[in-house]
């Protein structure tokens, strides 16, 4: 019988996780030739999460929880579920809010298990419900990155999949701690087959990601994964040391050939000059994110602290 373990990244999701567990059980107990265990990993909730996560442990032993000291983030919490259950056949990562459909497990794991996908995984087939402002700087963000970057990540493509264990062994031998999962789920590679479905609402409380997290998680996207931006200096230091000669060049002929010394040409100048500091904060903030990056990488610090589990 093959193993399945199912992440459960939670974050205050109290009000939802009876009826995601109505929902598993509904799905998956009648898949009798998989052994299911699901994890959850309680993301430094503020509310009841925990409480009823170990109740759900007391009363089922395929219930299985990580709890973190505080909150570190999804990203933390996937890897958390993953090098926990890499002991499994497959392993697989759905939303604790509903969002992701659990009816499509049982087609996730015949595509692994029958027709010889090393990934099956989840794409919206549409971003009906979701904020106008949200929807286009995602799109923005997509195309940005796959412009820039040696990889190319599907705008539509969900953290929702079910992989085999060497998938999840190739992804745990990425060591960096600043993660950018659909970046590492597409470097990675591997057979996928992709299922669409409907952008579904939450079944019940608020979503975690801000347009502030959003940014900041598009922020680690880009930075994770080109390094183009730092090329970009090179081009507009160039650039700009061009349009600084000829600005000069301008301001003499029109001083010796002309015996003009025009005020414009003082309002370009002042104009060049400020333009060009601010590029410069610009560029070397862009060099701060980098610099800031290896920082973190090499002072070595965990992910993630565990504060309890029942996966010892």
């Amino acid at each position: 019988m093959k193993t399945v373990s199912l992440i459960i990244p939670c974050y205050n999701e109290a009000d939802v996780l009876h009826m995601l567990r109505t929902e598993l059980y509904r799905v998956c107990d009648p898949l009798t030739s998989f052994q299911f265990e699901f994890v959850f990993v309680n993301d430094g909730s503020k509310d009841d999460t925990l409480p009823i996560i170990k109740s759900f442990a007391e009363t089922d032993k395929r219930c299985k929880y990580i709890s973190f000291s505080r909150n570190f983030g999804k990203e933390a919490a996937m890897l958390a579920g993953m090098q926990y259950s890499v002991h499994s056949d497959y392993i697989g990562i759905i939303d604790a809010d509903l969002q992701h459909s659990p009816d499509l497990i049982p087609e996730m794991l015949s595509a692994c298990e029958e027709e010889g996908y090393d990934v099956a995984a989840a794409r919206r087939s549409d971003r009906e419900g979701e904020e106008a402002l949200k929807s286009a700087l995602s799109g923005a963000f997509y195309k940005v990155i796959n412009k820039v970057s040696e990889i190319n990540i599907n705008d539509s493509a969900q953290d929702f999949r079910i992989m085999k264990q060497k998938v999840v062994q190739s992804i745990l031998a990425m060591p960096e701690r600043i993660r950018f999962s659909k970046g590492i789920f597409t470097w990675v590679g591997f057979n996928t087959k992709w299922f669409s479905h409907e952008n579904r609402e939450r079944a019940a409380g608020e979503t975690k990601w801000s347009i502030r997290k959003l940014a900041k998680y598009a922020l680690d996207g880009i930075l994770g994964y080109t390094s183009s931006p730092l090329r970009l200096a090179l081009w507009l230091g160039i650039l700009f040391c061009i349009l600084g000669v000829i600005i000069g060049v301008y301001a003499i002929i029109r001083r010796f050939a002309f015996d003009e010394l025009l005020m414009e040409s003082f309002v370009m100048l002042y104009g060049v000059l400020f333009g060009s500091s601010g590029l410069f904060m610009i560029l070397l903030g862009i060099f701060g994110e980098y610099l800031a990056r290896v920082y973190t990488e090499i002072k070595g610090r965990p992910v993630y602290i565990i504060s309890e589990t029942n996966t010892k």
